[in-house]
């Protein structure tokens, strides 16, 4: 059997929590308007949260939605987040939204992605960044292996080390406010695909492009947006993004149409 979050202890994620954003026991207990004697009773197990003190520590310390329900099933209490299969019949709402954003971008890129960077679902405009890709990479595909990999999308990008770099410091991002051992694995995975690494990318004033070569010696200059449903209550449709890449200048629109 494995370790479950009732075996660990609120306290101990509380403070795996707490040094992960480096604060102290008297910063996190001035943000959350208790003493600091109170926060190391909780983190020492000398005192029991309730449940309203578990959710305003976890929101003091930017815990996302999964790991908010780790502290309170470790403090006692029951999950405040479900989490449904996309393909149950009360995410109907969420799958119509995902569809509608997918059609919208048409005939622009366009992929749905869960944690941890898996590919749901695309719309019919990406198969330009699918085109070419290796058999093994679309088993199950992951966002960030097709791109970064030597079989997937590498070779054909124009501005790899600064398309790496930007994608790299992403994931490190979201593994610093995540803290999820299936995101560090997949940074330690990319981390070691070659490409180069951009020090001080040009962003020209505006953001990272992807600059993609296709037959014909053509070449795509993208933009990428994210869409997410920001008031989700449920963690698959709360760890959904949405990817769209859109032309960055008017011969990509122009190739694309």
């Amino acid at each position: 059997m494995g370790v479950t979050a009732a075996d660990i202890g609120f306290g101990t994620l509380m403070r795996g929590w707490r040094q992960r954003r480096r604060l102290s026991q008297l910063e996190l207990a001035l943000d959350a308007g208790v003493s600091a004697r109170h926060i190391s009773f909780v983190e020492t197990g000398r005192a029991k949260p309730s449940r309203a003190m578990v959710l305003r520590l976890a929101w003091v310390l930017g815990v996302p939605q999964r790991d908010q329900n780790r502290m309170l099933i470790a403090a006692g209490f029951a999950p405040a987040y479900t989490e449904r299969p996309l393909d149950s019949p009360d995410m109907a709402a969420v799958r119509a939204g995902v569809a509608r954003v997918l059609d919208a971008y048409e005939p622009f890129p366009c992929v749905v992605v869960s944690r941890g960077w898996w590919i749901l679902q695309t719309n019919a405009g990406a198969g330009v960044l699918l085109d070419g890709v290796a058999a093994h990479l679309l088993e199950r595909p992951n966002a960030l292996r097709i791109a970064l990999h030597p079989d997937g999308l590498a070779p054909r990008i124009g501005n790899l080390a600064q398309w790496r770099t930007h994608l790299i410091e992403r994931l490190r991002r979201e593994v610093a406010a995540d803290g999820c051992a299936e995101l560090s694995e997949l940074l330690a995975e990319i981390e070691s695909y070659p490409g180069g690494f951009e020090d001080s990318p040009d962003l020209g004033g505006v953001a990272v492009p992807l600059v993609l070569r296709i037959a014909g010696g053509r070449t795509l200059r993208f933009l990428s947006t994210v869409t997410t449903f920001g008031t989700a209550l449920d963690l698959t449709a709360a760890e959904l993004s949405v990817e769209a890449f859109l032309p960055a200048d008017d011969a990509t629109a122009a190739l694309l149409r």
